[in-house]
């Protein structure tokens, strides 16, 4: 059903008119990748050499490059894996830029570290001209044929990059492979879960690819089919070890399904594999804390701490975490430690009243409850004020501490209103029934729960059924003040889209309403990836106003 995807000679390709940086912190080593890329094709003009990665960012923030040749290694500050993460986390490079990361290390911590964050290729020293224009002239081949689906990705057009895909393979057989890979993730992104499933399984009945079996265990994960998942990943990872993507679902799976045990297992595994994640680092020491391994949780927030030095990926969470667990193996001193250094490397207006709640827990832990109260004290002063966004981690950290120090009303008020921002999830929702059974109110805590469950339901879907009876404006107003209630609700953020959406419908276009449905969608798609409804509104405001 689908064409083989064999190589086939790729002709040169002109590259005089692309935008080239080169990050290297050897002088000689940049001089020799320039007269590369120039011997490559590239017009020396064109080329701009820095030697950090703190330059490569500064750099990266002022123009845009089509081909970006970067060194592992960079000497102290950021390396190149560092800084490609945070070039993809920050947009400062496009879905077509072309990075190709060099190093003369062939170890596997390295180069597995540096395929976990997808460069187009990675080449190792020295490099042949030869070699690195071939390389380029496939990968430029590569994008030209997706550069399409690429741009309507962009703009979150992700029916339109879908029909794309289709196109694409009708008239390109060499790279079916990529596009198909491609569909299934913007499916997936969609939300069309069932056209994503159907689409997977005729691949894999012909090929067996570790990303489609992947992609088909999250299908499977979504609908609750866990076993199933279970079974396909445990097989994935059997015959394609180094695939960790397979790892880290696998991990995620089973502690829904409550197996820490094995969660932990997996990602120990995968730990040895590829050391230097952050994120699976922290995920490990997450699992062994609520394993009560302390000495584990430790080892693992401290790598975090370590690998996130120079990273976008470092974490206030991780230091507070690490001081938790210090606090939990009775050193307070070593936890408050840990808090000061986290006050030097952070902006502390953003986490300042999270640190304070962590640090006041600290205090009750080792029995200074005198402390305890005083902070809890000085938090209790900050609820209420507007120039605080909402943080659900920083609100529970603050009714634990609330809780413990005698302050239940504003515990109970947080409490609620995390609820009403998060009815749906039930990670939240045991971790407030959680909070609530520690402070001996489990019984009345879970009736809380359920009633402040109910509140948001009814004002998430007021909006909605004004639209039913046509009563626009009412419903707009309906779902600003259930927005204000719950900001970070995303059938909130969802139904308030919605109800402007409709409006503009039925109404001429409002430049203002159509920003607030599009932020609100937006907002919406950061906080829950893949909702269908999300990929739907989008596509009828974009017919009203299409994105600039």
């Amino acid at each position: 059903m689908f064409p083989n995807a064999f190589s086939t000679p790729t002709p040169e390709i002109d590259i005089s008119g692309k935008s080239v940086l080169i990050i290297e912190d050897y002088h000689a080593m940049r001089s020799i990748f320039r007269d590369i890329m120039r011997g490559c094709g590239a017009d020396v003009r064109k080329i701009t050499m820095v030697a950090s990665g703190s330059e490569a960012i500064a750099s990266l923030n002022k123009s845009q490059y089509d081909i970006v040749l970067c060194d592992y290694y960079l000497g102290s500050g950021r390396n190149g894996q560092q800084v490609l993460a945070e070039a993809r986390i920050r947009g400062l490079i496009t879905l077509d830029c072309i990075w190709i990361m060099v190093s003369a290390d062939k170890t596997a911590d390295t180069v597995m570290g540096a395929a976990e964050h997808q460069p187009d290729a990675y080449l190792l020293k020295p490099i042949a001209e030869a070699s690195l224009s071939l390389r380029l002239a496939k990968i430029i081949k590569k994008k030209q044929v997706v550069k399409d689906v690429f741009q309507a990705m962009e703009q979150l057009d992700y029916p339109k990059a879908i029909s794309l895909c289709d196109e694409r393979m009708a008239a390109d057989k060499t790279h079916v492979t990529d596009l198909l890979r491609t569909k299934c993730d913007l499916l997936l992104k969609s939300g069309e879960l069932e056209r994503a499933k159907e689409l997977l399984e005729k691949i894999l009945l012909e090929r067996d690819f570790p990303w489609a079996k992947v992609c088909l265990a999250k299908i499977l994960f979504k609908n609750k089919a866990f076993e199933a998942a279970k079974t396909l990943l445990e097989k994935t990872i059997a015959v394609s070890p180094s695939f960790l993507e397979a790892h880290d679902l696998l991990a995620e799976m089973l502690q829904a399904m409550g197996d820490l045990e094995g969660a932990n297992s997996v990602l120990e595994q995968a730990v040895k594999l590829s050391p230097n994640s952050v994120n699976r680092q922290k995920i490990l020491g997450e699992v062994s804390i609520k394993m009560g391994r302390l000495e584990e949780a430790e080892r693992a927030f401290q790598k975090c701490v370590s690998l996130g030095e120079n990273s976008i990926l470092k974490s206030e969470g991780v230091y507070l975490s690490l001081a938790k667990v210090y606090s939990a193996k009775e050193n307070p001193d070593e936890a408050l430690k840990v808090l000061g250094k986290l006050n030097k490397s952070f902006d502390m207006d953003a986490i300042r009243l999270k640190v304070k709640a962590v640090e006041g827990m600290i205090y009750h832990e080792s029995g200074n409850n005198k402390k305890a109260k005083l902070i809890a004290e000085e938090l209790g002063e900050c609820l209420g004020k507007d120039d605080v966004d909402h943080d659900s981690e920083r609100s529970l950290e603050m009714a634990r501490l609330f809780m413990v120090t005698g302050n239940t009303k504003s515990a109970i008020t947080l409490l609620r209103c995390e609820v009403k921002n998060n009815p749906e999830s039930k990670v939240l929702l045991d971790e407030v029934n959680e909070i609530f059974v520690a402070a001996g109110m489990g019984e009345e805590g879970a009736k809380l729960v359920e009633v402040s469950r109910q509140e948001a339901m009814e004002m998430m879907n007021r909006g909605v059924l004004l639209v039913s009876k046509k009563q626009y404006k009412e419903a707009i107003d309906a779902m600003r003040s259930a927005h204000k209630a719950m900001p970070t609700n995303v059938r909130v953020l969802l139904n308030l889209a919605y109800v402007l959406i409709a409006y503009l419908q039925k109404n001429t276009s409002e430049p203002e309403l159509v920003k607030e449905a599009r932020d609100s969608l937006l907002a919406a798609n950061t906080r829950s990836p893949g909702e269908s409804r999300f990929v739907r509104l989008m596509g009828a405001l974009n017919k009203l106003s299409p994105p600039v």
